[in-house]
């Protein structure tokens, strides 16, 4: 009986160090996400503001004048990051760093904007001080996206546009708020990690404008924040806009 006892004993210190080792073993790295812009694949920067360069489905030329956006819930396999602000104009927020990333094909999810439970109002400090807050009596939270500009009207006047999506609000009764929400889960599918591996995420920004509705400018250009239709229209567009870049490993 003691001998059985002595074995088992010994077997369970054995299986613990092997359990320890192969712990210690698994090797982890870290990964960068780049979030690049294009327009029907031709890249897009901060240098390419503020001129009329750009013509959209409906045929309105446009400029770009400032686009940020946020995505949320970024996640590698189990990893995940909570949230980050995108700025194109002053060249932030473009990369975000997971790590602690097991090596092999692993699954890349992120939600566009802030889904319901994460959409809370006055809770991200640095959001609020970026302006990206919704008014409260729009159903308060944050936006997904402010791309503003101008665009060339039927008489060829520059007008403004702001392209502003957030949780879809119905204010018909203010008492009494419908909220939907809109943001996006986007899936990439799976990706390859290994050392030091970089993966681009692209948003084709002529997307927002033509699929599968096309946009005319002439019709829905600025106070688009309370129409809960345009707020539908623009999460229908939005779900082809981010795709899979290339994927690097230095």
């Amino acid at each position: 009986m003691k001998k059985i006892i002595f074995t088992l004993v010994v077997f369970c210190f054995t299986f613990l160090a092997c359990s320890e080792d192969n712990d210690v073993n698994i090797e982890t790295v870290n990964i960068t996400l780049k979030f690049t812009q294009n327009w029907d694949g031709t890249a897009i920067s901060s240098s390419d503001f503020n001129q009329f360069k750009f013509t959209n489905e409906n045929g309105d030329l446009i400029s770009i004048e400032r686009l940020r956006y946020v995505v949320s819930n970024t996640t590698i396999g189990a990893v995940a990051n909570n949230y980050q602000l995108i700025d194109v104009g002053e060249n932030t927020g473009a990369e975000i760093v997971l790590e602690g990333i097991t090596k092999g094909s692993k699954s890349l999810n992120f939600t566009f904007g802030f889904n319901d439970a994460d959409n809370l109002d006055g809770i991200y400090p640095d959001l609020n001080s970026a302006s990206f807050n919704v008014p409260e009596m729009l159903g308060g939270g944050y936006h997904y996206i402010q791309f503003d500009g101008k665009y060339k009207d039927t008489n060829n006047a520059d007008a403004n546009f702001n392209y502003h999506a957030i949780r879809a609000a119905d204010i018909t009764d203010p008492d009494n708020l419908i909220l939907q929400d809109t943001s996006i889960d986007i899936d990439l599918g799976n990706v390859e990690i290994s050392d030091n591996t970089t993966i681009e995420i692209q948003m084709n920004v002529a997307e927002w404008f033509k699929n599968p509705n096309t946009w005319n400018l002439n019709e829905l250009n600025t106070v688009l924040m309370p129409n809960f239709d345009a707020q539908v229209l623009m999460n229908a567009n939005g779900q082809s806009v981010f795709s899979l870049g290339e994927i690097t490993n230095n």
